[in-house]
């Protein structure tokens, strides 16, 4: 498959997230924790059990659930939030105490160091240490729908789409599908030859069951990160965007310049002639005349 690749520091998502999991979970099992701290004054959401109870357990797992990683010490779990700009990483060497962009730092015996790190100033990443049995029950992840790769069953995901709001915000909303982002939404729908600006509830049962498989590129890009990201995580990965900020560029497809709408803090793109019947819009007041 010819992917463009894009790096990028956006908000992690699914594919990106299950990489960082992987490759965490086969450096860090069977580490032991030598002490654990949180720089970040407001990163931990919760006080009981603390930290320090870490202390002397071993690394036993680490997961996803959505967007979140989940550490494993036994039965205690850390529950990671990275938000848009937060990165877990593994590191030979300690962190600076002039690090002011370190949140939470497991130490571990071996002498390498496990970093939640957090990038600008807006500090939104947050950690809950909690009981391995409690992360079902946690408010965080109680709210989230299915998870979007490995897809849910067709008839169930027909069901949950079935809604009256476009599809980009829709796929977006955690509460209805997990894992799902801003760069990848556009990807998704690029692949479903579908409008953003769709509503759940127009979609056809032919439109539904190309948007269900279009599911597919989330593990596409899994698959090319295993081929491309070594033992060592970077910081930015290599997305492999297709449409996601390229607009200007033609569509990998049809060769139509994409296009795209503008938001206060996020874009969408798109192929005119492939999504929308040929129709541009550049400006977001005017999307309902798209359908």
């Amino acid at each position: 498959m010819n992917w463009l690749r894009v790096y990028s520091l956006q908000m992690p998502e699914l594919p990106e997230v299950e990489i960082v999991v992987r490759r965490l979970d086969a450096a860090l099992s069977g580490a032991c924790v030598e002490s654990a701290v949180a720089p970040g004054m407001n990163v931990m959401k919760t006080f009981e059990p603390p930290l320090e109870e870490l202390v002397g357990r071993k690394v036993s797992g680490v997961r996803r659930i959505g967007k979140m990683p989940v550490v494993e010490f036994g039965d205690l779990a850390l529950l990671i939030h990275l938000m848009s700009a937060g990165r877990l990483r593994v590191f030979d060497k300690r962190a600076s105490p002039k690090d002011r962009a370190s949140r939470v730092l497991v130490r571990l015996e071996d002498g390498r160091e496990l970093r939640l790190r957090e990038f600008g100033t807006k500090q939104r990443a947050w950690a809950k240490l909690l009981p391995v049995d409690a992360v079902a029950e946690d408010e965080a992840v109680a709210r989230l729908g299915p998870e979007a790769w490995p897809p849910p069953p067709l008839d169930a995901f027909a069901a949950l789409i079935d809604q009256p709001r476009h599809l980009h915000p829709l796929l977006r909303h955690q509460g209805d599908i997990a894992g799902i982002g801003r760069s990848w939404v556009d990807e998704i729908l690029w692949e479903a030859k579908l409008s953003p600006f769709r509503k759940g509830s127009e979609l056809n049962a032919d439109e539904v069951e190309r948007l269900h498989a279009a599911l597919r590129v989330l593990g596409d890009a899994i698959e090319h990160y295993e081929e491309t990201i070594g033992s060592e995580l970077p910081d930015k990965l290599p997305m492999p965007l297709r449409v996601h900020k390229r607009e200007g560029q033609p569509c990998p497809r049809c060769g139509t310049t994409i296009e795209a709408v503008f938001f206060s803090e996020h874009q969408t793109n798109y192929c005119p002639k492939e999504q929308t019947g040929g129709r541009v819009l550049n400006d977001r007041r005017l999307s309902k005349l798209l359908k």
